[in-house]
């Protein structure tokens, strides 16, 4: 997947460069959809941890070339991603825990697209910048059936964490003549969630994951 990932960063960087290659049509475009992210990697007590739904929006700019059949696509995103706490008990030295809620980190995300599109349909691979901005915490915790503490829609301590995120993105979609789009694609990281030496060993090789469902547009203007 890395290789792939620099073989579509470099041809985009080689398709913009070269004087030959002229852009056939520029377009910018408007799109929102769903996220269902989770934490991946090397998680422990994985299975504490439950996909979680949010959303994500943005805009892009589309760079047509080789007549529209090769693109470049950057975009900028807003992108909800986190987890949701299964609901169910654990037992550490005899003692049963519980744990409810969920977790949302709310991200600024940078792809920059490789597009292939044949028919109407098109893939699209390539690298993606992360920047997270916020943590918000909706969390109840109990302690052998009593609740010992909560964490509602706050805002985290950021000091623990990689809010630079290095990542990829790939995916697939229908694009009519007119700009409409409908796509899915996946959202990972290189990038470990949390910095070396967070205390909270669960999330000590941690890393964002997540899929996307979405609806856009794009405007035909050169």
């Amino acid at each position: 997947m890395a290789k792939l990932l620099s073989l579509a960063a470099g041809a985009a960087l080689l398709a913009l460069a070269a004087p030959s290659a002229h852009a056939q049509s520029i377009r910018f475009g408007l799109k929102a959809g769903a996220n269902l992210s989770n934490l991946a990697g090397n998680v422990v007590n994985q299975s504490q941890y439950n996909n979680r739904f949010g959303f994500h929006g943005g805009v892009m700019l589309n760079f047509g070339l080789a007549n529209d059949l090769l693109s470049i696509q950057p975009e900028l995103l807003y992108s909800q991603k986190g987890f949701k706490y299964a609901d169910q008990s654990y037992t550490v030295l005899g003692n049963t825990y519980r744990n409810t809620g969920s977790v949302r980190y709310d991200y600024l995300d940078v792809p920059l697209l490789l597009r292939l599109k044949v028919s109407g349909v098109f893939f699209e691979v390539g690298p993606q910048y992360s920047y997270l901005m916020n943590i918000s915490t909706d969390r109840t915790q109990t302690y052998n059936g009593s609740v010992v503490g909560t964490a509602g829609s706050g805002t985290s301590n950021l000091d623990n964490v990689n809010r630079n995120e290095l990542g990829y993105v790939g995916g697939v979609g229908f694009q009519s003549s007119q700009g409409f789009l409908l796509g899915v694609r996946y959202n990972g990281a290189f990038t470990d969630f949390a910095k070396d030496g967070y205390s909270n060993n669960d999330f000590k090789n941690a890393r964002n994951s997540a899929f996307q469902a979405y609806v856009g547009f794009l405007l035909r203007g050169k």
